[in-house]
């Protein structure tokens, strides 16, 4: 019945789709087409959620190839990840509806929305290969035109280009994985997948070529050149499903690839996302604390979490190749609740993010500054969201990046050395992004909401409307309500956990005080609901304090003014100000950064002028020179337009030539 009724309000967000285009140009579409979303995901969410009488539920519908059909499954995994999915789909079906008054063009984006989050579903219930590639392209295709839906602008149909480039690169990869899962016998069923026996060289190729296809949609380094560029590009809900929703998609295919349909993996699976994920969380939280554009922010932040999970996955592979059951759900554990928590702390900063957009007009934060005067409900809701990313207890982004850190620490249980040797190295770089990602978004909050405005359009900027509010103050509690309280959501990942590496965690809800304990209360323990409590007696008893002691008398005097009396906004720190220091640091290494001065000699009285180019790397250098090799020999294959068809015959006859010896090498 759960399967059946998701596949059913799947049919349902379809419709939708279909409705927005029936109702384009009228006003209330736009109401309707969002409540309407909001609400389908809202019983896919409780479907997800819902105890189930069995652990599994299949079903096969006559779709697709003939006389095989489309297989569909919900077991443990694919139902956390739909709620994950459809929560995020509640929360930003509900902000649209008061956001989605200041799209200028409504008609581009609201058929295209449903349809991104029924291919979202689709993705997570398919049982077969088939199935899942075709609703990998729907999700991709639909989502494209979400980042198209600006198209007048030459940044986002660069941005749109990018994306679809790198979304069929990506598709290609996992359709060669699958190929290489069903073998020669083509059971292409992930059923038939599991049982089936391999080379010993076929594995390795499809982590490789799982991490290439799911590992670039989820923004994994060095496939992650797109996500900056698309995310910002999208309007503001659609940049809160991407970063929050569609890039845990993508995660799931990893899992379901790796720890479902490949086997027991051997110890040096683990490497590869170990590695990647610590350059992928260090490479995304530099670029974030350098960047000026509010939502590149947080989409490079995004980067910076998607590495950061992949490393927990990667030490889950670990131990369990070495037989951890223990130790490998506490990885696995961290790993799906930092997916949880990314989804409400991402969504909840995005939407902060579109606030200040639709007030301002601007993403650029060094034309911001002094928003907490305008926009003080707005302000104290993207700093809770920024305290939750950096990882402050009592919110929720401490929790899981606290069990990240116990997992490492029990690195030196491994019997491979290699492992004890990385496993230290990557705590060490997760320690610097945690410090990184706190600079970053101090950076990020006091430049946008602090100090005084930088431009004419702050004084102009109004709160944002009740709907937003309300959709963000929810997020919010969520994500001080699993922090508080995280021992249920532990526990709830648990079944996942024990399906898919062997073990779990030791029952959390049940310890007093809403304490976690990830392997033994005399070992290491966490309690959120302690630490919250403290914080407010601390501060409730400095106010009285103060309050006593303090002298009630009143004097004004000027303020300090840091040795500047000018009271212009360009005295004050910037973004660049802020940054100035990483920038430094890394500018011969990651940024490729250039500062020009120009000052003039005494007496001149031109203005001095201080500039500062930053170059990505990998964009420019890597994606630089193969973009130059294909324009190279896409000119070269022109002259074929050319050819006379004696020259057609030969190029036929020497690919005939070519596979015949390849097939009877092959043999």
């Amino acid at each position: 019945m759960p399967l059946t009724l998701s596949l059913l309000f799947i049919v349902l967000l379809i419709g939708v789709s279909v409705f927005a285009v029936l109702q384009r140009g009228k006003p209330e579409t736009s109401r309707r087409a969002y409540a309407a979303s909001a609400a389908i995901c809202g019983l896919l969410f409780l479907t997800a959620v819902a105890p189930r009488g069995a652990a599994e539920l299949t079903a096969t519908l006559p779709l697709g190839v003939p006389w095989i059909g489309m297989h569909f499954r919900i077991d443990v995994l694919s139902a956390f990840f739909q709620a994950v999915v459809n929560l995020g789909g509640v929360a930003a079906g509900l902000y649209a509806i008061g956001y989605g008054a200041h799209e200028k063009d409504p008609a581009r984006i609201l058929p295209f929305y449903p349809a991104f989050l029924a291919g979202m579903n689709l993705v997570l219930l398919a049982d077969d290969a088939f199935g899942f590639l075709v609703a990998w392209e729907f999700m991709s295709l639909s989502s494209w035109a979400l980042v198209l839906a600006h198209h007048h602008s030459a940044e986002t149909r660069r941005a749109a280009y990018i994306y679809l480039m790198m979304a069929s690169f990506g598709t290609m990869a996992l359709l060669l994985a699958f190929g290489l899962l069903s073998g020669s016998v083509g059971g292409y069923a992930f059923s038939a997948m599991r049982g089936a026996a391999h080379a010993p060289w076929i594995p390795g190729l499809v982590l490789a070529l799982t991490l290439i296809g799911a590992g670039s949609k989820a923004g994994l380094a060095p496939l992650h050149i797109w996500l900056p560029l698309a995310h910002p590009a999208a309007p503001s809900h659609v940049s809160a499903l991407m970063s929050g929703v569609m890039t845990k998609v993508a995660i799931y295919g990893v899992i379901r690839i790796v720890f479902d349909l490949l086997g027991q993996p051997a110890f040096w699976w683990s490497l590869p996302p170990l590695t990647l994920g610590a350059m992928t969380a260090v490479l995304g939280i530099l670029f974030a604390t350098i960047e000026t554009d509010l939502k590149k922010l947080l989409a490079y932040s995004t980067i910076e979490n998607i590495g950061m999970i992949f490393v927990a996955l990667g030490l889950a592979l670990a131990f369990r190749s070495q037989g951890a059951d223990l130790a490998a759900a506490l990885a696995f554990t961290a790993a799906l609740l930092h997916v949880f928590n990314h989804s409400l702390f991402k969504s909840l900063l995005f939407f902060g993010a579109g606030a200040v957009q639709a007030a301002t007009g601007e993403r650029n934060i060094e034309r911001l500054g002094g928003l907490i005067h305008t926009m003080p409900r707005t302000a104290f809701l993207f700093l809770g969201g920024a305290m939750a990313i950096s990882a402050l207890p009592p919110l929720n982004g401490f929790v899981s990046e606290w069990l990240m850190f116990q997992a490492v620490l029990l690195s030196p249980s491994m019997s491979s050395w290699s492992l004890k040797l990385i496993v230290p190295a990557v705590g060490v770089a997760l320690a610097l992004t945690a410090a990184l990602a706190a600079g970053c978004f101090v950076r990020a909050y006091g430049v946008t909401f602090l100090g005084r405005a930088r431009s004419a359009v702050v004084g102009a900027a109004r709160e944002a409307d009740s709907w937003s509010l309300g959709v963000m103050g929810g997020l919010l509690l969520l994500c001080l309500f699993v922090g508080v309280a995280p021992g249920f959501f532990i526990d709830m990942i648990s079944p996942t956990a024990r399906f898919l590496v062997g073990g779990q965690m030791p029952p959390q809800s049940a310890m007093s005080w809403l304490t976690i304990a990830p392997i033994a209360e005399s070992r290491s323990s966490y309690n959120g609901f302690l630490v919250f409590l403290f914080i407010l007696w601390s501060a409730y008893v400095s106010m009285r304090l103060i309050h006593h002691f303090g002298s009630r008398a009143l004097r004004r005097g000027p303020a300090w003014d840091c040795g500047f009396p000018d009271p212009s906004p360009a005295t004050q720190y910037g973004g660049s100000s802020f940054a100035q220091p990483v920038r430094r640091v890394f500018a011969n290494t990651v940024f490729l950064a250039r500062e020009h001065l120009d000052m003039p000699a005494p007496g001149d009285t031109r203005p001095g002028r201080f500039g500062v180019e930053i170059h990505d790397r990998i964009m420019e250098g890597a994606y630089g020179r193969i973009g130059g090799a294909v324009d190279s020999i896409s000119r070269r294959l022109d002259r074929a337009h050319l050819m006379t068809i004696q020259g057609y015959l030969t190029l036929v006859f020497a690919a005939l030539v070519v596979l015949l010896l390849g097939i009877a090498i092959w043999r």
